[in-house]
């Protein structure tokens, strides 16, 4: 279940970088643009502390590609972290232009020991980070 609470925003404008041959943004930009989301919530959530800790990496990304995003488009990304459970972890994104969604994804994010790179518990500690 999608719970939309702790809602980070950002805004991008599309540059020409990431127009494909059909004149549109690439699908991978927006794999990017999930991953920078994820990335910048976090560092705004976390700790120096958690952060020598812990790492997330990817188990999944599902995204759906509603409309397309062109040359100088203005972009707003929003991301909000769904249920937690174990060593995983649901982060939800939506890629708007305008008040229209154009893309948007669900990504399955696994938390590992930094040092031993093997997944961990979701600790209260970073729950309570995470809600």
């Amino acid at each position: 279940m999608q719970k939309k609470q702790n809602i980070f925003t950002y805004s991008i404008i599309v540059n020409a970088s990431e127009i494909d041959e059909l004149n549109h943004v690439n699908n991978t930009h927006y794999i990017q643009w999930v991953q920078n989301a994820a990335q910048k919530h976090w560092n705004i959530l976390s700790s120096t502390h958690l952060n020598t800790k812990y790492v997330w990496v990817v188990l999944r990304h599902e995204v759906d590609y509603l409309a397309p995003a062109k040359l100088k488009d203005e972009l707003l990304i929003k991301t909000w972290i769904g249920n937690s459970y174990g060593v995983k972890s649901e982060r939800f994104v939506e890629i708007m232009k305008g008040s229209k969604v154009i893309a948007k994804a669900k990504t399955i994010w696994c938390l590992l020991d930094k040092t031993t790179m093997k997944p961990v518990r979701i600790s209260e500690e970073i729950l309570k980070v995470l809600e």
